[in-house]
């Protein structure tokens, strides 16, 4: 989030200051692009899944059944919960070595490998999923996550695509695709994707910040305002939320409440630029 238009100027600032809010426009929704890609993937910690409680009842249950790579597939996916990566690779290791064929602990050690920065590991164990079942829709949204985030923007479109073909139920695909439309420009389909995300996952605030850059690349701030309130209500505790709500009210003219929700974004973010820049252009000194 780079720049604001202040809708209460005259007319010549007004042009000056849409003149720049349009030239800037790019690289504030290219960053709203850039933070939401961080959170699509990542394994989010679960009290419940990786309690010691629920990882020694799995256990008990494979010492009954050491044959069975179901049990270690389960135990593998609370372990990763807990963020104790090495263990769950272990777990997906075994569930592997007893059925070579279980796609799906393919995607979920992939998983694992994404989250402890491993792409190129991820990437062939998803390839290994799809080769064993070419229809399996977590395995495509997974891959062109990486593709996406290495750049490789055209197979990662063909990855969602893939896998919005295949009737998945995943919300995931459709905001991924949803950022590639909103990278290219096209905001009109990109909203129809996170809208679509959003009516699939309607808990996860990741598609409403999404939704609401692209309503501010259209200049609708009403609705961006809306989502990205909504994205807060979901979960407080992500910087990029706050910022985007700070954008809005920086471009009403609402100096102070624009520099409140900035800083708050950088309380829970220190690094996260769009807040450090947004906070700089509103700070008031006395």
């Amino acid at each position: 989030m780079t720049k604001t238009s202040v809708t209460t100027a005259s007319h010549s600032d007004r042009k000056h200051r849409v003149g720049s809010a349009l030239v800037l426009l790019a690289a504030m929704t290219l960053a709203g692009c850039a933070t939401t890609t961080e959170t699509t993937d990542v394994i989010r910690l679960d009290r419940a899944q990786g309690s010691e409680e629920n990882i020694a009842s799995l256990t008990a249950v494979i010492q009954a059944n050491p044959r069975d790579p179901e049990g270690y597939n389960v135990r593998g996916s609370a372990y990763g919960r807990a963020g104790q990566f090495r263990q769950a690779l272990d777990d997906f290791n075994t569930a592997l070595q007893l059925n070579p064929q279980f796609f799906q602990a393919y995607a979920n050690r992939a998983l694992v490998y994404r989250n402890m920065g491993k792409p190129v590991e991820a990437a062939a164990d998803y390839n290994a999923a799809l080769k064993i079942n070419a229809n399996y829709d977590v395995a495509y949204i997974g891959r062109g996550n990486i593709y996406r985030q290495a750049g490789r923007i055209d197979e990662a479109f063909g990855d969602f695509n893939r896998a919005i073909q295949l009737d998945t139920t995943d919300g995931r695909a459709y905001h991924n695709r949803g950022l590639i439309y909103q990278l290219r420009g096209d905001h009109a389909k990109a909203i129809e994707d996170f809208s679509k995300a959003i009516s699939l996952s309607p808990r996860a605030p990741e598609p409403y910040n999404g939704r609401g850059v692209s309503y501010v690349a259209l200049n609708d701030d009403d609705n961006a305002f809306a989502d990205f309130n909504l994205a807060i209500e979901l979960n407080n505790n992500i910087a990029e939320s706050w910022a985007n709500q700070a954008l809005i009210y920086e471009r009403r003219g609402d100096k102070a409440r624009a520099a409140k929700s900035y800083s708050h974004a950088l309380r829970l973010d220190p690094k996260y630029e769009p807040a450090k820049q947004g906070l700089a252009r509103t700070r008031t000194t006395s």
